[in-house]
């Protein structure tokens, strides 16, 4: 089942989406204000928050901006009845995912619900995995409190790596995501993933960048695997 935070205080706008949402097996939970929003969305593993912009006590755009500079990757859907273009670049800005103008189709909400909870957001300015943390918006690399110095490929591997942990990233997304599609040969992803490890791993008790045979690379807090 989905499940989503519908952050709006419009009460029976917001009960009118939660009733339709749970004829779709949509579970919804409800916040009327940003603050007590942003203390569900930080708390509870949803799969889409559903944000109105204009809220009491907290506006949805510092809400959103607030959720990315934690780390927090959940979808965030802006529901607004501002239509102008510079109303929904402001909100690409500050973190959201996608955008609906009110009034809506509710099915069209949920089509768009369903499509978010697929994914994570790719706006988060925070990504972390036990005691590393990359800062997108401040472009720094810290590990068990210590700042690490990286070179802009490097920098590349690491993001991808991090965006998809604890999963396996393929050989061939990395080196698209340096090189593109035409690729390079295979020493070159060798040697930048050596020098890599060397700064996030060498100097600390456990490695975080894992080999995984014939998948390609993993970013984890997992001792069981092999590091190569």
């Amino acid at each position: 089942m989905i499940t989503a935070l519908l952050i709006e205080d419009n009460l029976d706008l917001a009960n009118t989406v939660i009733d339709y949402l749970s004829l779709e097996a949509i579970q919804c939970d409800h916040a009327s204000n940003g603050v007590s929003g942003l203390a569900l969305a930080t708390s509870q593993p949803y799969d889409v928050i559903l944000l109105d912009l204009n809220l009491p006590r907290l506006d949805g755009l510092t809400l959103c901006e607030k959720l990315r500079q934690a780390g927090i990757d959940i979808p965030v859907l802006m529901l607004t009845a501002r239509d102008q273009l510079k109303d929904k670049i402001a909100g690409f800005h500050a973190g959201t995912d996608d955008y609906l103008v009110k009034p809506f189709e509710l099915q069209e909400l949920v089509i768009r619900v369903q499509a978010l909870s697929r994914r994570r957001s790719g706006q988060v300015q925070l990504l972390q995995c036990t005691d590393l943390s990359m800062n997108l918006s401040e472009k720094t690399v810290i590990r068990a409190g210590k700042v690490l110095k990286l070179s802009p490929t490097s920098w590349q591997l690491l993001e991808t790596l991090l965006r998809a942990s604890p999963n396996v990233v393929s050989r061939q997304k990395l080196e698209e995501t340096i090189w593109g599609e035409e690729g390079t040969d295979s020493n070159s992803l060798k040697v930048h993933l050596f020098n890599l490890r060397k700064v996030v791993d060498a100097p600390f008790n456990s490695p975080l960048i894992h080999t995984v045979l014939g998948h390609g690379f993993a970013l984890r807090d997992d001792n069981n695997e092999t590091s190569t």
